[in-house]
């Protein structure tokens, strides 16, 4: 027969299904569409229990999923390309932006590595090195609250979306007046931090833990036996340990089958080694598994927030920054009333008694500093998993290449096999149990 379309030109089709098929991998998955039992279907590009853009390719049978794959690339920022063009201490700026739901995660990894190729690990201030545990710290239980404030959103948990994003404006709160920014902070630097703790840093700390113990067992009593919420979740996204060995993935998603494989323990850094806390594990690889696990986390990361602010009250005054001043870039930062500003000493010091100091602040701000000739690779463990830069440098002031191993990239993987055999619904839970960041994905 022959339509016509006022936006398309006359096509002739003849008798029978006629499906058309355009674009990357649906020409791949024409032949099975031929018998007419299986149909395919996108689910997105959306935001189905993720954080960011994520494309979903199911081959349906009925209600069941036959097929899935994961379409990606659509927050595509070219964060990694873009810092070879800036300094080593600007590179911060743009991999703070990866996996925004975690920033400070990225801002470790890649300054973990430039420390390497530095050669000044040991050179950190334990003051610095205790600032970042802080903030790592608060930045794992604000992620995976928005990871199950997302997720019980998808299922109908309305109170479950409101109570998470509520409690983590607490710790945004803290990252403002510690940084001067709710997300994209920028605030750890090659050879230690940014500035240190505003006068009332420690004390607001202390108040949003307290409230956090009160709050934190609400989610516990809504989730942990409700009938409801279990059916949704257990048997769901089901992955054995083999299963996440021959895929890479970690974080919550292994830690969920029984094998407490967590950097901060089994590769410590900066410290971590130091300080008293379980790494928490469940013995059901399911949905219902990980949000045990990241349930349980969260208290023990206000285990190391607690043991970080004790040390922290007895290093006042300590430095923040290496005391190589070819390296300690930008210097005597303080936090002003609208969130950013250099302290009135320094400027007084580079702009009205030094011209030698004011030199050297400028050529370190513009052209940055020089790093040894080498590659390196520094991981650390975020709230989604382990996070890794392999950093190259050619012995210039800027990256000669960057690269992130970013966990939800990696655990994107499980989709398939997590998801096929599965109701379409399931599919959301399974996602929502693997918390990925496409911002983190996508790079």
């Amino acid at each position: 027969m022959t339509t016509t379309d006022p936006y398309a030109s006359t096509t002739d089709s003849t008798e029978g299904p006629v499906f058309t098929v355009t674009g990357q991998d649906w020409d791949t998955i024409d032949p099975s569409l031929a018998d007419g039992d299986h149909i395919v279907v996108n689910m997105g590009p959306q935001h189905p229990s993720t954080h960011g853009v994520l494309r979903l390719i199911l081959e349906i049978d009925g209600e069941s999923v036959t097929d899935a794959r994961a379409g990606i690339g659509y927050l595509h920022t070219g964060i990694e390309k873009n810092m070879e063009f800036r300094t080593w201490t600007q590179g911060v700026t743009f991999c703070t932006r990866m996996d925004y739901v975690a920033p400070f995660s990225n801002e470790a990894a890649y300054v973990a590595a430039v420390e390497k190729l530095l050669q000044i690990e040991d050179q950190v201030p334990q003051r610095a090195m205790d600032i970042r545990i802080l903030m790592l710290e608060l930045n794992r239980i604000s992620s995976h609250l928005v990871c199950l404030a997302t997720g019980g959103m998808e299922i109908g948990a309305l109170t479950v979306m409101t109570c998470g994003f509520r409690d983590r404006e607490l710790i945004l709160d803290c990252f403002e007046a510690i940084s001067g920014l709710r997300m994209n902070h920028a605030y750890f630097r090659p050879g230690g931090v940014a500035q240190d703790l505003p006068d009332d840093g420690l004390q607001r700390v202390r108040d949003t833990v307290a409230l956090l113990k009160k709050r934190l067992p609400e989610y516990a009593a809504l989730c942990n036996a409700n009938p409801i919420f279990k059916r949704r979740l257990k048997g769901v996204g089901h992955l054995e340990l083999a299963g996440c060995l021959a895929l890479g993935l970690t974080g919550p998603v292994v830690r969920a089958t029984g094998y407490d494989w967590d950097l901060r323990r089994t590769q410590p850094y900066w410290g971590y080694e130091t300080y008293d806390f379980d790494v928490v594990t469940w013995d059901e690889p399911d949905a219902y598994g990980r949000f045990r696990v990241r349930l349980d986390e969260m208290w023990e990361s206000l285990r190391i927030v607690e043991q970080a602010v004790d040390r922290l009250a007895a290093s006042q005054g300590d430095p923040v920054m290496v005391a190589d001043r070819k390296i300690a870039w930008p210097a005597q930062l303080s936090v002003g009333a609208d969130g950013q500003g250099n302290s009135p000493e320094h400027i007084a010091h580079i702009m009205g008694e030094s011209m030698e100091a004011l030199i050297h602040h400028f050529k370190l701000v513009t052209e940055g500093f020089r790093v040894p000739p080498g590659q390196v690779y520094a991981a650390v463990e975020s709230p989604r998993g382990e996070i890794g830069c392999h950093a190259v440098s050619d012995g210039g002031t800027r990256p000669y290449r960057v690269h992130f191993r970013d966990p939800s990239f990696v655990n994107l993987q499980g989709t398939s096999i997590m998801s096929e055999g599965s109701m379409i619904s399931d599919v959301i839970v399974a996602i929502a149990s693997i918390d990925p960041v496409m911002g983190g994905v996508d790079r």
